[in-house]
């Protein structure tokens, strides 16, 4: 087992606890399954990338998903929170595992 991808688990748990915070405060079920599915999806792919680290598949896929959905959603919207942050942050994590491999 290589290094635990520490990154790619607080990733997966900002993105969780987005979607109970969008469910929270909005009353917004979509949120808090999309936060649930893509969440554990990027859990799952942490777990992936901690045993292979080259084994990038589902990370980037869930990232990459997110990155365009949510900098969709900012660019129609304007809001910073959530739609900004979280496109950010998921285009930082599909860089981040681009370079995983390339190294």
């Amino acid at each position: 087992m290589m290094a635990v991808d520490w990154i790619g688990f607080s990733y997966a748990a900002v993105i969780a606890f987005g979607g109970f915070m969008g469910y929270k405060r909005k009353g917004s079920v979509m949120s808090l399954v999309a936060g649930l599915v893509f969440g554990s999806l990027s859990a799952y792919g942490a777990f992936n990338t901690s045993n292979d680290p080259k084994d990038i598949k589902v990370s980037l896929l869930s990232a990459g998903v997110l990155a365009l959905v949510m900098g969709t959603r900012y660019k129609k919207s304007g809001k910073i929170l959530p739609a900004g942050i979280m496109s950010g942050l998921s285009l930082l994590m599909v860089f981040r595992l681009l370079l995983l491999i390339m190294v």
